[in-house]
């Protein structure tokens, strides 16, 4: 059970992770100073989908979960959720680059925006 709650907080964070790499900058626009934690965050997600790297969480929230007794989700609402959003299973290399190209395009708008504002 325990290894369940945590393999779940692993993926609750892992998803509030991938929220703020594509929508982070926007935190800019209220706190000026959290471009310093954002853009490498955003950097790092990006590299990850060009690359095509697997993020530390995924290897630890997969443990945490064999851990907790096997491969199977209990419907719950993480696992109905966010695991699909999180791990498409269509997901390929070609759309691993476009989703790294999203990421920048995403926040250069963004931060366009914010300079913009700044003037």
């Amino acid at each position: 059970m325990l290894y369940q709650i945590l393999a779940d907080i692993v993926l609750a964070a892992h998803f509030l992770f991938i929220l703020y790499v594509v929508l982070g900058a926007l935190l800019v626009l209220k706190w000026k100073w959290s471009y310093l934690i954002h853009i490498p965050a955003a950097f790092w997600g990006a590299l990850i989908m060009f690359m095509g790297w697997i993020c530390p969480l995924t290897p630890l929230e997969n443990r945490l979960r064999r851990l907790a007794g096997g491969e199977g989700y209990s419907e719950g609402f993480i696992e109905h959720y966010i695991l699909p959003i999180v791990y498409p299973e269509a997901l390929t290399r070609e759309i691993q680059i476009y989703l790294g190209i999203a990421v920048v395009l995403i926040n250069l708008i963004i931060y366009g925006i914010v300079i913009m504002k700044k003037r």
